[in-house]
């Protein structure tokens, strides 16, 4: 076995013939499910998402200035995210979340979380 400092919850094999790699299974992750909302060209990408309770949802900012994620009840709200920068919330809940920059308030998105 060699170790390719891949995540903890990850396990490669490799089978190895001379000096070259023939093979590597790696196990699918475990734990809570994760999804991610992409901030680009003032928009959020996918607008709508549908996810499981206990999805971790990330936001991260790929547009050239600063965001902020807020949800309309208030249940989650980032700090200014700035290029490259991203925020992660866990839906314990089911329901619908609509949310929206907060800088760019025409920015709207929905979050649904199902059982």
């Amino acid at each position: 076995m060699i170790r390719t400092g891949l995540a903890p919850r990850q396990l490669a094999c490799f089978a190895l013939v001379g000096l070259g790699v023939i093979a590597m299974a790696q196990t699918p992750l475990r734990g809570a499910e994760a999804s991610q909302v992409k901030i680009e060209n003032f928009t959020f990408a996918p607008k709508a998402l549908s996810v499981k309770v206990g999805t971790v949802v990330t936001f991260e900012n790929d547009d050239d200035i600063p965001h902020l994620v807020v949800a309309n009840d208030g249940s989650f709200r980032s700090k200014a995210l700035d290029t490259g920068d991203s925020y992660a919330f866990t839906f314990t809940k089911s329901g619908e979340y609509p949310y929206f920059c907060a800088l760019h308030p025409h920015m709207q998105g929905s979050i649904t979380v199902t059982p």
